[in-house]
């Protein structure tokens, strides 16, 4: 597991559902079980209410700012993102970068973020695809590009009818038996996961649960959501009914250590 970051894991635990807030104290007592010091949280905290992540509300809690609210609900999408997932015909979804300025590096950051959470490859210089397979269209793919900071002169576009040569291309582009592996291995990760946690203490399982399902996210937030026949859907929906399975699990146990620590 990597090294648990405090600034990812404050604003992970207040985002994870609406109406979650937590004072210094508990939040020193949640760094404590990652090793992080108090002095490492207070300054986080501190750190995350400049930069208006975090609002200071009522008797010394912290509750999401507007900013960590938007935040919030662009890394919670995965709960519902399956839903937006239609049949594909076969067209593609293509988007232009030539209007960046290639010297602008927090730019390409912006966009090179963007391009993953949306599942797009390079199949040339700065021509980016993806299926065309949201039920909303290339509506839905140019509004996330956009309100994810792509440039909103870059062209978003529909694509069909590239010769067979890059028609396989455009197939290939994507690492499907790796991403089918994760699948799987994923799944028994978590069943694993959660035959353990019935047998932790309160302290531990908070603390493995929020590891266990921070890696689970990060896989689905980042998921491409490609479609039959690329991949096979139905093993990416198993495993994010897995996840979804452990998420409502860990949020009891993260409410009751929360609780305990107020």
């Amino acid at each position: 597991m990597e090294k648990t970051v405090p600034r990812r894991l404050l604003l992970k635990l207040l985002g994870s559902r609406s109406g979650i807030k937590m004072d210094a104290a508990s939040a020193v007592r949640v760094g404590a079980l990652f090793g992080i010091t108090e002095n490492n949280m207070r300054v986080t905290l501190t750190r995350l209410q400049a930069a208006k992540l975090l609002n200071l509300i009522d008797r010394g809690f912290y509750a999401l700012g507007q900013q960590g609210q938007t935040l919030a609900k662009e890394v919670g999408a995965w709960r519902s993102i399956e839903q937006q997932v239609g049949s594909w015909q076969g067209e593609w979804v293509g988007l232009l970068t030539h209007t960046q300025a290639k010297r602008d590096r927090k730019a390409q950051r912006v966009t090179a973020r963007a391009l993953k959470m949306l599942g797009m490859q390079a199949i040339t210089n700065d021509f980016y695809l993806r299926p065309n397979n949201f039920s909303a269209g290339v509506g839905y793919v140019r509004t996330h590009l956009h309100s994810l900071g792509v440039d909103p002169s870059a062209p978003v576009f529909k694509v069909a009818q590239f010769d067979s040569d890059m028609e396989d291309k455009a197939r290939g582009l994507w690492p499907v038996t790796e991403l089918e592996a994760r699948y799987q291995q994923g799944i028994l990760d978590i069943e694993q996961a959660l035959g353990r946690l019935p047998e932790l203490s309160l302290e531990d399982a908070a603390k493995e649960s929020y590891l266990v399902g921070d890696s689970a996210l990060q896989q689905l937030v980042f998921d491409p959501l490609l479609p039959d026949p690329l991949i096979n859907e139905s093993l990416r929906q198993a495993f994010r009914a897995k996840v979804q399975e452990y998420d409502q699990l860990g949020e009891q146990i993260w409410l009751q250590f929360l609780h305990e620590s107020s």
